[in-house]
């Protein structure tokens, strides 16, 4: 029977969990700055110019959460709010499965990579698919 040391497990899943977070956020990054490059010719010739950019699923959170104590935010307190929300969010379903991995069973130890690749790989497919339903009209 092993130890369990709940505190290892914190700080190994928040850790992890914040540098999954910068690691996404860089990709995500470039990615949309090659896909900007890639479409930008595409735009300019369509000549759609709304210049309104949309609020992604972290914006409203922020929003819907400042909402609740009955403060409006202006668009770049949301951008900022919700960089907070993004990282927050990243950091502590982090924490959750490093206490889940030091608290459960040792089977969930015996492949701690490839849990936690599948672990981060059903979080980001759930919460993109819910900030997805977010979005429909």
């Amino acid at each position: 029977m092993r130890k369990q040391e709940l505190w290892k497990g914190v700080i190994a899943g928040t850790a992890a969990g914040l540098a999954g977070t910068v690691a996404m956020t860089q990709f995500q990054n470039l990615w949309s700055k090659a896909s900007e490059k890639l479409t930008n010719g595409n735009q300019q010739s369509s000549g759609d110019s709304s210049g309104q950019e949309s609020e992604d699923a972290t914006m409203k959170v922020a929003g819907r959460a400042a909402g609740a104590t009955r403060r409006h935010l202006l668009r770049e307190e949301k951008k900022k709010a919700g960089t907070l929300v993004h990282y927050g969010f990243g950091t502590g379903m982090g924490t959750l499965y490093g206490t889940i991995v030091e608290l459960g069973p040792r089977e969930l130890q015996r492949h701690d990579l490839l849990s936690g690749i599948g672990f981060g790989s059903m979080l980001f497919a759930g919460a993109d698919e819910v900030a997805r339903l977010e979005q429909r009209p």
